[in-house]
This record gives structure tokens, C-alpha cells and sequence, in this order.
């Protein structure tokens, strides 16, 4: 059996001589992995970054089989990067959480759709890209039955003043009902808010390093509380290089 499809370059791990395991996320097969015959070779090499778009064919007598995988070079993120660390920080972090939390083979082509979008973001500024990813990290959160209730109070049902984010439940909370818990309770950024439109939020590296802490918590409780305290690496790696560059 075979099937055709577009996948984003997670990961690529040396099998054997000259060939490659690739872990993919395709669009309509989900997270899939494939033997590329060559992959050490230098035609290939270039293709098989993580963060890079490629054109798949898998083959495979059993679905249930690793397969072997042709690729077609396609959209090379990870190139468009190279000048700019924290958006390659942020490639790297985005292509570790797929690997890591993603069903295999399981199909999420919304979620999809979105990775490349952000991807093809990353070349501006990371106040451009920046909010986007947190919104990323949410999604790929609702799309793995996790989502977050950001519209309005748990306590009171208000959709105004929510500045807090309860660590328990995952719904917003009003300055209100917070105030007295605020030590528990987990910050919500300005651009987040249901009140503030958003072409009027103000963003600045503060309020990213917030929303990844938001996003960052309950990923690391509901979806990669299996791996331990060092779950993403990458993931803290990109927010060590914002912290410095706060702080610079």
C-alpha cells in the first residue's frame, strides 16, 4: 500500500549506512515515520531539516510497518532562519512538542494547517510571530482535548477584567474574584483577553514570555507529564534566549 501527502520535517535520526528514520507531520496521516533510502547523502540532507515542508510518498506492505518514504523538496523553513536564533529556537521548540505530543498516524489536518502558517510567519520579528505561537500552543491544547476557557470568569461568568488563568481548571478568572489567589493563579496576557480587540493590543517580550509560561504549564501537566521535569528542551531553550533578551 501507498499513500501521498505534504509533511512538516520533525526530526531525522541515522539508520543504517546511508539511509534515515524521518518523522513527519503530514497533513492527512498525522505523525508518521519512514525510512529515506540516502538520507545521509548530500542531495537530501538540505531537504531533511525539521521545520522544512516536503511532498511524501509512503510505501509499506502493512499500514502497522515503518515504510520507506520518496520526498520531494518543497518549502525550506529552516534556511530562512538561519540569521534569526530566536526564530530558529522557536522552529525547533515547535517541531520537539509535535514529536512529542502528537497520536501517530493519527490525523489533524486543522492542526496542520496552522504549523504552517506559523512556520511562514517566522521570518519576521518574534512580536509578529511571537503571539501567534502561544495561539498555536493553544490550539494544538484544544485539539488534544486540553483547551483552555479564556472567554470568560469561572467565578463569575464576567468576560471583562480576566487577568488571571486558574492552574486547575484551565478557565479565566476575573481581577475580582482573583485578587485574593492571585499567588496561584496563573497571569493572562493583555493580547489574550476577550475584551481587548486584538489589532489593539500591545505586545512586547514580556507579555510572549507570560503566554508561553500560560501555554507552557499546562502542556507540561496535560501532554508531556510522561517525559519528566526535562520534557522540552527546546521549548526552554527558546524561552532562556527571550528571558536574555529582556533583560539585555
Amino acid at each position: 500500500m501507498h499513500w501521498l501527502d505534504n509533511g512538516i520535517v520533525l526530526s531525522v535520526r541515522k539508520y543504517g549506512e546511508n539511509s534515515v528514520i524521518l518523522q513527519a507531520f503530514t497533513r492527512d496521516h498525522g505523525r508518521n515515520a519512514g525510512m529515506v533510502r540516502g538520507g545521509v547523502g548530500k542531495r537530501l540532507r538540505g531537504i531533511l531539516q525539521p521545520g522544512n515542508v516536503v511532498g511524501l510518498k509512503w510505501q509499506g506492505r502493512l499500514a502497522e510497518q515503518l515504510g520507506t518514504y520518496t520526498i520531494e523538496a518543497g518549502t525550506s523553513s529552516g534556511a530562512l532562519l538561519f540569521d534569526r536564533p530566536l526564530s530558529l529556537a522557536a522552529c525547533s521548540a515547535v517541531m520537539s512538542i509535535l514529536e512529542k505530543t502528537l497520536p501517530e498516524k493519527e490525523s489533524h489536518a486543522a492542526l496542520y494547517d496552522a504549523t504552517e502558517i506559523l512556520l511562514g510567519m517566522m521570518d519576521e520579528d518574534i512580536l509578529h510571530w511571537g503571539p501567534l505561537l502561544i495561539k498555536w500552543e493553544l490550539g494544538l491544547l484544544r485539539e488534544m482535548g486540553y483547551g483552555l476557557d479564556l472567554e470568560k470568569c469561572a467565578a463569575t461568568g464576567v468576560r471583562e477584567g480576566l487577568i488571571y488563568v486558574s492552574p486547575k481548571s484551565g478557565c479565566a478568572v476575573c481581577e475580582g474574584a482573583g485578587g485574593p489567589y492571585k499567588e496561584k493563579l496563573l497571569p493572562l496576557p493583555a493580547f489574550l483577553r476577550p475584551e481587548i480587540p486584538e489589532k489593539e493590543a500591545e505586545i512586547d517580550l514580556m507579555q510572549i514570555e507570560q503566554g508561553l509560561s500560560l501555554t507552557g504549564y499546562f502542556i507540561k501537566r496535560n501532554l508531556v507529564s510522561h517525559y519528566g521535569e526535562e520534557s522540552l528542551p527546546a521549548r526552554e531553550r527558546l524561552i532562556h534566549k527571550i528571558q536574555s533578551k529582556i533583560l539585555a
